[in-house]
């Protein structure tokens, strides 16, 4: 069940920026999310900034291919 705008609560957000730092951590590209409510997507992002931030402090050379 998708959620619609208006309709998280705290749980909800807090589970879409653990899946978005999840997705930063691993390499994952940004536009993963399956979240439609402009909150939530913008939890998941946030999440994927932090994580991604992660990731390219433990893998240098990753983050300089990608831009490739």
């Amino acid at each position: 069940m998708e959620l619609v705008e208006n309709q998280w609560d705290i749980d909800t957000l807090d589970k879409a920026y653990r899946q978005g730092y999840m997705a930063g951590m691993t390499g994952r590209d940004e536009q993963c999310s399956h979240y439609k409510a402009e909150m939530l997507i913008e939890a998941w992002e946030a999440g994927w900034i932090d994580g991604r931030e992660v990731f390219s402090r433990k893998n240098p050379d990753e983050q300089h291919s990608e831009l490739a």
